[in-house]
């Protein structure tokens, strides 16, 4: 094992470790929410499409979700640290090509950088902590504090885009990152040791450009279906490269002897959970911070900052209930903190169906509270599960596997439940806006806006004293549609509920894996004795 010189000791070492593995968390998910809440602010002044606007999102997710898995084969083989900080590099950059950016061309490029540098840096904090913390129940509270700051930074960031866009331009919100990865990288390259997997591990051509076009048709599939339709061309040859590049992956690791995912990993149903429960989960809660974000500006008229604040109530809960949850896991069960994690979300999303366009933030807060909190009993015993249930020297491989399925299903989510979304509202916006009293051409002209640019479109119609009802009418429909993605939403945690309470009943250790001679991964098999 390659090992760097830094900190004076063991304690030190960890500690450096914890630090710069939260700090690089926050950096990879501070873009998501300060630039979705930044949406209607680049909208305007970019002069962008609605289509052109949905990618400004995708631009970071999809190559976040389509090489994680290559970012933690090459940590495993040429340093975790240096992948670190080429993370950081990636990170800074992307946010300097946004903060310039004078077109959404360029804004897609910058966030793409971006998602480069968030893939480099999921799984490798990740492997940096459990190289740093072998014994897998203090590596718990390690992984307890990289959770809570994978929150903060969600939490955060609609504040910061609130405050920035009160008094400056939209494309401000992307300086912060810059000085924290560039003063990041520095420290990191004095305090935090490298490591890299033993064994000999070697690059996985084949895995990764079959991965890399599996999850990137397969996500380009469903945002461009959602947008669109399911039957058009593009999307019937996105979605056939997708099974294809599936397949060709699967068969890609079953044949190499140092394979990028060693499919062997699934034979331990606590991996198994967990990753499905990551991608189950990350589908169902993206997509409905997706919603919310639209019900606050579009339903209840709030601005970035207010709603920031009303966002808050989720993240802020998730991490007050984090730290708790993390001392728990030497006593309680992964199992059943995940599964009661995910029945308080799976409440809470249904309780959010009775919100209407007037419903108070007292009457949203506790029910934003609740789900927060279930989110903060799922995050952290599901990653240090996913770390601690294969040997420790393929936990790199391990992170990176649980998170490229957590994002698959973030991107999917906004997809498919913004599909649903806008198919629901549209089927039954013509009856709200006759129930207004608009009808004959007057209400099939704004019928037809909404179906043509959306419901947010109806906003810049010029309707005289039919503003208001018309307003009224899109609150509705969008509330008929949320209504329909909240019960899909609670439907998929309930799933993934069931999922945990099933496969981790049982739940294997990571040497227990590395011991079954039927289970044991490839590349130890290939390189045992």
């Amino acid at each position: 094992m390659n090992v760097t010189p830094s900190a004076s000791g063991p304690a030190d070492r960890r500690a450096a470790t914890l630090a710069m593995a939260c700090l690089g968390v926050f950096v990879a998910y501070l873009p998501v929410t300060t630039v979705s809440v930044s949406l209607p602010a680049i909208q305007a002044a970019l002069g962008a499409s609605t289509a052109q606007l949905a990618w400004v999102q995708d631009a970071f997710v999809l190559p976040m979700a389509a090489f994680i898995l290559t970012a933690g084969v090459f940590g495993e083989v040429h340093g975790r640290k240096k992948v670190f900080q080429a993370g950081l590099l990636f990170s800074a950059a992307g946010a300097a090509v946004a903060l310039t950016a004078q077109s959404i061309q360029v804004l897609w490029a910058g966030q793409a950088l971006a998602g480069l540098g968030a893939a480099a840096l999921l799984p490798t904090t990740l492997a940096l902590i459990s190289h740093a913390v072998p014994d897998h129940r203090e590596r718990g509270k390690f992984i307890g504090l990289w959770a809570t700051s994978l929150l903060l930074a969600l939490a955060v960031g609609p504040l910061i885009a609130g405050v920035i866009l009160e008094h400056a331009a939209w494309r401000w919100i992307y300086l912060l990152v810059i000085p924290v990865s560039l003063i990041a990288m520095a420290v990191a390259a004095r305090l935090l040791t490298d490591s890299r997997a033993p064994h000999g591990r070697r690059l996985d051509w084949p895995g990764q450009l079959t991965a890399a076009a599996a999850i990137t048709a397969l996500v380009y599939g469903v945002i461009e279906g959602g947008a669109g339709s399911f039957t058009d061309t593009r999307v019937l040859v996105a979605l056939f490269v997708a099974v294809a590049g599936g397949v060709a992956f699967v068969l890609a690791e079953r044949r190499s002897d140092s394979p990028m995912l060693d499919l062997a990993l699934f034979r331990s149903p606590a991996f198994t959970a967990t990753t499905l429960v990551a991608m189950i989960t990350f589908l169902a809660l993206i997509g409905f911070f997706f919603l919310l974000s639209l019900y606050f500006g579009l339903v209840q008229q709030l601005d970035t900052l207010q709603a920031g604040w009303r966002l808050l109530m989720v993240t802020g809960a998730a991490i007050v209930a984090g730290a708790p949850v993390g001392r728990l896991m030497h006593r309680v069960p992964a199992r059943v903190l995940i599964t009661a994690g995910l029945l308080v979300v799976t409440g809470s999303l249904l309780s959010l169906t009775t919100v209407g366009a007037d419903t108070s933030f007292a009457s949203i807060a506790w029910r934003l509270a609740l789900l927060g909190l279930g989110m903060g009993g799922v995050l952290t015993p599901m990653t240090a599960t996913a770390v601690a249930s294969v040997p420790g020297h393929l936990a790199g491989m391990a992170a990176a596997g649980n998170n490229a399925f957590r994002q698959v299903g973030g991107a999917l989510g906004p997809a498919v439940l913004g599909a649903l979304l806008t198919a629901r509202a549209l089927d039954t916006f013509p009856a709200h806006l006759a129930d207004a009293g608009i009808t004959g051409a007057a209400g099939q002209s704004i019928a037809g806006t909404a179906r043509a640019g959306g419901l947010g479109a109806v906003a810049a119609m010029n309707l005289g004293a039919g503003t208001g009802p018309a307003l009224n009418a899109v609150g509705e429909a969008f509330l008929d549609g949320m209504r329909l993605c909240l019960i899909v939403a609670a439907a998929l945690t309930l799933l993934a509920a069931l999922v945990s309470a099933v496969l981790l009943r049982r739940p294997r250790t990571a040497s227990t894996v590395a011991a079954s001679s039927s289970g044991a991964p490839a590349t130890e098999r290939a390189h045992a004795g």
